[in-house]
């Protein structure tokens, strides 16, 4: 009796394994397929436009949801709070609701939304669906022609790859990529070797890694920064205690909106409360350019110092190659020179007609040298970048105003 059941139950687990195995496969092979049609056949706007309107309105549910700072403030109404939410993520600052309204848990849910909204951001992940879509793409081949030769799947691939082109914020395509027969006669000829094959896809990988360590370590060391000077000046300290705004909250909240260029800061007054803490602006306004216009210039430059420390052959292949790695942020030598020197210059430009026109003005009342050189300098580099004020705008002369819409 008892082999009988010990038999009957080999049977049932050898029959159920096979079942779910089965059950295994024809999903995996259902979903990749799906994939694959999603990434080929949809039009990136689409996608792009979904990912806002999700997180945007996602945002818009925790802000509505969570309270304000305390009950004196009155709740915003449901078409402000939508609207500061896609303001946060699409990295526009504007809002109609007072900034000090907010409490503690609804800025670190805005500060979300202006991280994954940034620029730097979604260019990395158009990069890592790049790099993801080439495994998945690998994987569905051998499962649909498990014969299949590396080096014949990945120029099979080739094509449909080349989507990802697409996906990148600035990158607008008229035709699509479609997996067509390639012509016997061109094969040979257009078909890449399965070791630089495989080098490619490689460097594309380890650039992603190389953009996500480097928007990680900028928000790390800028957040870390401006909390230890808030903690150590009691003026700035001071006025964090005044409109109860907890120091790593600030620092966050600020490094995340300065270098995704959003410009919202936590304050009514924007940045015009630290006009005299010349050195909290020195802290902020590189990582503006940074995040930026000087992105593609100090990604190079990151690149090839990781090249000279590791000496590994993906980072000289990015670096040889910039134009075949499909990421519009990675310029080549001479273009990461001409930006560096473009953006200095215009900064530059700004400086001098600002402290022209606008040294001993109304704007700049109550400063001493080097803070109003500090301050300036601030505000000429976020007219043309995050959008942050250190000066009343209503009180500064047309001419400057009429500067800043060129730059901008």
């Amino acid at each position: 009796m008892f082999a009988k059941m010990r038999n009957f139950a080999s049977t049932f687990v050898h029959f159920s394994s096979a079942k779910i195995s089965c059950f295994h496969q024809c999903f995996l092979g259902l979903f990749l397929s799906s994939i694959r049609f999603l990434v080929l056949k949809v039009n990136p706007l689409w996608i792009q436009l979904s990912y806002f309107i999700s997180i945007s309105s996602v945002g818009y549910l925790i802000l509505r949801v969570s309270k304000p700072r305390d009950s004196s403030f009155i709740n915003p109404k449901n078409i402000d709070v939508f609207f500061t939410s896609v303001s946060a993520m699409t990295g526009s600052s504007m809002s109609t609701v007072e900034m000090e309204v907010f409490s503690n848990i609804q800025l670190i849910i805005m500060t979300i939304l202006m991280f994954v909204g940034g620029e730097v951001f979604i260019s990395m992940f158009g990069l890592h669906a790049r790099s993801k879509f080439y495994s998945l793409n690998q994987l569905f081949e051998n499962r649909i022609n498990p014969n299949l030769t590396p080096s014949s799947s990945s120029s099979s691939s080739e094509n449909s790859t080349e989507f990802t082109d697409q996906i990148e914020l600035g990158i607008v395509s008229n035709s699509y990529i479609t997996n067509e027969e390639p012509n016997n006669g061109l094969e040979n000829e257009h078909r890449m070797s399965s070791n630089d094959d495989n080098l490619k896809y490689n460097s594309v990988r380890v650039l992603v890694y190389v953009v996500l360590g480097y928007i990680l370590v900028i928000h790390v060391v800028g957040s870390s920064l401006v909390a230890l000077y808030t903690s150590l000046a009691p003026s700035a300290k001071q006025i964090l205690k005044e409109k109860g705004l907890q120091i790593f909250t600030f620092s966050v909240f600020t490094t995340a909106s300065t270098f995704s260029n959003c410009g919202f800061v936590p304050t009514n007054e924007n940045m015009m409360v630290f006009k005299k803490n010349a050195l909290l602006l020195l802290i902020l306004f590189p990582q503006g350019l940074l995040g930026n216009t000087l992105y593609p210039s100090c990604l190079r430059f990151v690149i090839w110092v990781l090249k000279k420390i590791t000496n590994r052959e993906e980072f000289d292949y990015i670096l040889r190659n910039s134009k075949e790695m499909i990421y519009r942020h990675l310029l080549s030598k001479a273009y990461s020179y001409f930006l560096a020197i473009t953006v200095f210059g215009f900064i530059f430009v700004q400086l001098v007609l600002f402290c022209a026109l606008e040294w001993n003005s109304e704007a700049t009342d109550g400063l001493n040298f080097f803070e109003k050189l500090v301050a300036s300098l601030f505000q000429v580099v976020n007219s043309r970048h995050t959008g942050e004020s250190v000066f009343d705008i209503s009180i500064i002369s047309p001419a400057i105003l009429v500067l800043f819409v060129v730059m901008m």
